[in-house]
């Protein structure tokens, strides 16, 4: 499996890592650097090796029946990346439930380590047969839940649960 494991019980709780990428020559836009919508190409690269990691992968799909689908994402661009930046996307599950799950990425420069991105989704899990939100599975349930378990003692990063809002006035 690409990126970092996700739990370890030798060692104390870490976010997940995914493997690094490169930024493709296509999706540069006119303005020289990487287009909006590559940068969810990033975030959900990244989130498909969490996911194996999680067993929630293409196999658990056809096996299972199951998947999940993203309901909601909210995208900060922080720093410009450009053409053949080497780059890495970190993972947080910030919460988890039966049927959601609460990530915040963190898009890095993979060797310099600046922050150029963050995205937080919030993920349900569907039963594919219905193409309706339904709870996992219980042993998938309990390896989430240990993850969130381990990650919730972990630093929060700035930026989660931020809005969309003008900047107050000056007094």
């Amino acid at each position: 499996m690409k990126g970092t494991p996700v739990a370890d019980p030798d060692r104390k709780p870490q976010l997940f890592r995914s493997s690094v990428m490169r930024i493709e020559r296509q999706w540069i836009d006119y303005n020289g650097h990487l287009n909006m919508a590559y940068y969810n190409v990033l975030f959900d690269r990244a989130l498909d090796e969490f996911w194996l990691q999680l067993g929630i992968g293409p196999d658990y799909m056809k096996t299972c029946n199951g998947s999940t689908f993203t309901a909601e994402c909210h995208l900060r661009y922080l720093r410009e990346i450009h053409l053949d930046d080497p780059v890495r996307v970190s993972v947080l599950l910030v919460a988890a439930d039966e049927k959601r799950l609460h990530t915040f990425e963190e898009l890095r420069h993979a060797t310099a380590g600046w922050l150029s991105a963050t995205s937080e989704n919030m993920t349900l899990h569907i039963d594919m047969a219905a193409r309706k939100v339904a709870p996992f599975p219980a042993d998938i349930h309990a390896r989430i839940q240990a993850i969130a378990d381990g990650h919730s003692i972990l630093t929060r990063p700035e930026g989660i649960g931020r809005q969309i809002a003008m900047p107050s006035p000056s007094r």
